[in-house]
């Protein structure tokens, strides 16, 4: 009997969940493992070296984070994305984002300094693998808005944020790659932190945008 070889990289002995829980998210958002794809646990173990109680905690993070679910007989597999799923997805990205903009903009000057500090760091992340993986890049796009919410101090908003962060990494690469590119550009992020030092009159509506412009590139067939 001839083997397939493994979309899965063997992994190292060190902080072994997060390596597969890396290794299995970067499958899954960049195609490695197909959407619908059944995510076995001894064929996955098996790929990835480590046990399936290790694994388990994998799993579970990728449901929390939507990139994974369960069928109606309890088998997990990974997402797959329709247009009403990716719109109502983004829509909720945008008001968490837009409310994290707006408390950021309401601190206190040295508190906002801070903040607004640790987004200049995630910019700087950026800006630094711009000519890194598309992967690695997207990554550090999901990374500088995850900061927005984290330092707004909103600890509901950002579990929130983390629960649809999954379907925003897949959603990202829905519209291809050169679309992909484009949207992880440290030009356009370097947009919130001028709205966020601006504070203009219409800054939640500015933040809705910036988040939404991205569903034209997704050419999305919905009916409204």
């Amino acid at each position: 009997m001839t083997s397939t070889a493994s979309p899965l990289p063997s992994l190292q002995t060190q902080n072994l969940r997060e390596q597969a829980l890396v290794a299995l998210r970067e499958a899954i958002v960049m195609g490695a493992l197909s959407p619908g794809a059944h995510l076995g646990e001894v064929r996955l173990a098996s790929d990835l070296g480590i046990s399936r109680g290790t694994l388990r905690e994998a799993l579970r993070q990728l449901q929390q984070e939507g990139l994974a679910v369960t069928d109606g007989r309890g088998r997990l597999h990974v997402r797959s994305l329709d247009a009403r799923t990716i719109r109502d997805t983004f829509r909720v990205r945008a008001a968490l984002e837009s409310l994290a903009a707006r408390t950021i903009a309401d601190l206190p000057g040295p508190a906002k300094e801070r903040t607004l500090a640790a987004l200049d760091r995630a910019l700087e992340v950026m800006a630094e693998i711009e000519g890194g993986s598309l992967h690695e890049r997207l990554e550090a796009d999901v990374e500088f808005h995850r900061t927005l919410c984290r330092v707004s101090g909103n600890e509901p908003l950002l579990k929130t944020w983390e629960q649809v962060s999954g379907v925003v990494r897949m959603s990202i690469m829905y519209a291809g790659v050169d679309k992909a590119r484009q949207n992880v550009a440290v030009a356009r992020h370097r947009e919130v932190t001028e709205i966020l030092r601006e504070v203009p009159s219409d800054l939640e509506a500015r933040m809705t945008t910036h988040i939404l412009d991205v569903l034209d590139d997704f050419e999305l067939d919905l009916d409204e």
